[in-house]
């Protein structure tokens, strides 16, 4: 904001609350209240709008409260955001991000519990990203707001506490690019956001028992980065797909077609995509749980395709 004077936040509570999740604080009294604007509720209302800033060319960062919210805006992320460009002959770009805190947390019930990347990715026009570090927050933050594209910018609820070292100097993320967490031989763990930490402790035990996976975070929700998972894929030649989307046309699902459609004959087993459940979010954190892949699931996935 400092840099643009163009990028503008608008949200429920984003101005002198900070918003929901502090990500705002500070900036409505330092760019005023025009620049970080705090919106009825009243998601349809205020994702037009700034879809229709972007328009007239601002660059506006929407906040969901929450991501479930953003279904009330579905029409105009779906009609408007994602198709105007083309709809428009190329008139206009659309150059807004969309952001918030989604996921599984802790006990906040089934309507603020929702994955809505499988809602979203089939959307023409529209690129998504999965943010799971600080500093990957940042980066792809970043260059979402500099894209002359539509962005939406997953948050995982339960990463807002991570704490990590950044480099002060300038840096963005590639909204196209995985991020190759650990190098392995044995087989390709290919996951995202909060799912990254399940992964990286079930990793810790497969070393124990003597495997070596190599885990990538995949980020870039909407286009794949099929170069660096096609590398990966021709060097293990197994696959394990690990996810807190829902198991029924999710993320995963998109994710083991393009691969087999891609590299089907460097596959020495079928692609395994462990996902969250069917089922509506309980609020018993036991059975909350319950729906969620645990790292013991991903160890045994693990075990099964490297017989």
């Amino acid at each position: 904001m400092d840099r643009d004077p163009h990028v503008c936040v608008m949200g429920e509570d984003v101005g002198h609350y900070g918003g929901s999740y502090k990500v705002t604080k500070g900036l409505a009294d330092k760019f005023g209240d025009l620049r970080v604007l705090d919106t009825p509720i009243c998601e349809n209302a205020f994702t037009g709008m700034g879809i229709g800033a972007a328009m007239t060319g601002l660059r506006p960062v929407i906040e969901g409260m929450n991501m479930g919210f953003l279904l009330l805006a579905f029409n105009q992320i779906s009609n408007n955001c994602g198709m105007l460009h083309y709809t428009s002959g190329g008139q206009f770009t659309i150059p807004v991000v969309i952001r918030g805190p989604g996921g599984v947390g802790r006990q906040l019930g089934a309507e603020h519990s929702q994955r809505l990347e499988s809602y979203f990715q089939s959307i023409p026009g529209i690129q998504m990203v999965a943010c799971s570090t600080p500093y990957n927050a940042k980066g792809l933050m970043k260059a979402a707001i500099r894209s002359e594209n539509p962005v939406i910018l997953f948050e995982h609820v339960l990463l807002y506490n991570l704490k990590e070292k950044i480099p002060d100097e300038e840096y963005i993320c590639n909204l196209e690019e995985a991020e190759m967490v650990r190098p392995g031989e044995h087989i390709t763990i290919l996951t995202y956001s909060r799912m990254r930490y399940h992964v990286m402790q079930a990793a810790k035990i497969l070393v124990n028992k003597g495997y070596d996976p190599e885990v990538i975070d995949i980020r870039s929700l909407k286009p794949f980065d099929l170069y660096t998972i096609g590398n990966s894929v021709k060097k293990t030649h197994r696959v394990l797909i690990v996810e807190e989307c829902m198991r029924t046309g999710g993320i995963g699902a998109s994710l083991t077609a393009a691969i087999n459609e891609n590299f089907h004959d460097y596959l020495d087993a079928p692609v395994m995509c462990l996902s969250s459940q069917d089922v509506p979010t309980p609020y018993a954190g036991t059975l909350e749980e319950w729906t969620v892949v645990q790292p013991a699931q991903i160890v045994t996935a693990v075990e099964q395709l490297c017989q």
